[in-house]
């Protein structure tokens, strides 16, 4: 099937919703933070002519009345506060139907429509895994990228998920090359891991890292029993971590509420790209939410300093208040 003439609807399908949220954004900075246009202009990096215009398009487009809709003033407050916060260059909440909703499928729709608007044919990005960033893959329209390098090595024994194949198939989407990392994403001890990264091969994988543009990452939270048959840490290896102060993972990386990774044997047995290449990522985009990670993600946020968190409403309230 030719599927050429799709590209064109996509994409401006894709700046169809990004003007929209500019626009929104534009609206609620003006009329709700009483901003000037020239702060709103440097604020966001656009010309002043365009703020002028948006603000404009947003009264014809009755998006502006006496009272803000809720559309307008909820979540463009709740991703300004976040940006401001946490130091993002962009926070994008997702609405929720029902506070008490699984936030997972809403999530990941707004990951799909923020990769619609980010991924370029020389893009180059390293990816993570995980429930929320799998259903992201219903949402992601395609295109194409240079390269999609997997983060973390593979699990034998899984119920629903697998690093290895979530980074597959992005590559298959995005018609990219695609490195994957062939280990298990847990061995035995550190020499194992050592010997596998000098001698198999692996230190390839991982030195790709400090080429992408960017790393799509999600975090996991802590609870004390496992979550199923496949999940690779027993109960006493869980109380372990968490008598360590661990409160999330990155990768299977755990680290404490501070962002630390916290002194445990399993920190040194991952097969993981390290944390710092992923530091070093020029955008570094963080996708979790539920009221189980809460801890997880402000570790997480104070371990890899995101330039860009999409989360829900919810969560993106419970971030805020402490």
């Amino acid at each position: 099937m030719n599927m050429r003439g799709h590209a064109p609807v996509a994409e401006a399908e894709a700046g169809r919703r990004r003007s929209s949220r500019l626009r929104l954004r534009v609206a609620w900075m003006y009329y709700a933070e009483d901003m000037t246009q020239g702060a709103i202009a440097e604020k966001l990096g656009i010309g002043r002519v365009t703020v002028t215009r948006l603000l404009a398009d947003a009264r014809a487009m009755h998006e502006v009345t006496i009272s803000l809709s809720r559309e307008i003033a909820e979540l463009p407050r709740l991703e300004l506060a976040l940006e401001q916060r946490f130091g993002l260059r962009e926070a994008i909440v997702a609405p929720l139907s029902d506070p008490a909703a699984d936030p997972t499928v809403a999530i990941g729709a707004a990951t799909g429509d923020f990769l619609a608007g980010f991924m370029r044919a020389e893009t180059r990005i390293g990816v993570g895994w995980g429930r929320t960033l799998h259903s992201s893959l219903d949402f992601v329209e395609g295109g194409q990228a240079d390269a999609v390098v997997s983060l973390l090595g593979g699990i034998s024994a899984v119920e629903h998920y697998n690093p290895a194949e979530f980074a597959w198939a992005f590559a298959r989407m995005f018609k990219a090359r695609c490195w994957l990392v062939a280990a298990p994403a847990i061995v035995d001890d550190a020499d194992t891991k050592r010997r596998l990264i000098d001698h198999c091969g692996i230190g390839e994988s991982f030195a790709m890292t400090d080429t992408v543009d960017a790393v799509l990452l999600s975090t996991g939270g802590l609870t004390l029993r496992p979550t199923g048959n496949s999940d690779p840490f027993s109960a006493t290896v869980r109380a372990e971590l968490a008598e360590a102060g661990a409160v999330g993972n990155l990768l299977y990386n755990f680290f404490d509420a501070r962002g630390r990774l916290v002194d445990h044997p399993l920190n040194a047995r991952v097969m993981s790209a390290p944390i710092p290449a992923l530091c070093r990522a020029p955008e570094r985009i963080l996708v979790s939410g539920g009221a189980e990670k809460i801890a997880a993600l402000r570790g997480a946020i104070a371990l890899v300093r995101p330039t860009v968190l999409i989360t829900d409403e919810v969560t993106a309230e419970s971030l805020l208040q402490a």
